[in-house]
């Protein structure tokens, strides 16, 4: 399944936050670096990517819609994230 605009990707199930750059899974942990924390606690199943990707940009310059694309693609592969 491929993100669009208007999907709203959230933590899954069993997913949750532990510290500023840990992330619990039901496989273990995940340590997050650079901008994946921030990306991430932005996905609250309320934002859209196109929110998301715009909040992040005002935030961190060179950041582009098809790296926080493939991150999440990354993550939703891995039952991190879904949409």
């Amino acid at each position: 399944m491929i993100i669009t605009e208007n999907s709203q990707p959230r933590l899954a199930r069993g997913c949750r936050f532990s510290s500023e750059d840990m992330l619990l899974v039901p496989e273990g942990v995940l340590r997050l670096k650079g901008a994946g924390a921030e990306i991430l606690r932005r996905c609250d199943g309320q934002r859209t990517f196109a929110e998301i990707v715009q909040e992040l940009r005002n935030e961190f310059s060179g950041m582009v819609e098809t790296d926080v694309q493939e991150f999440l693609g990354r993550l939703r592969e891995r039952n991190v994230v879904e949409w």
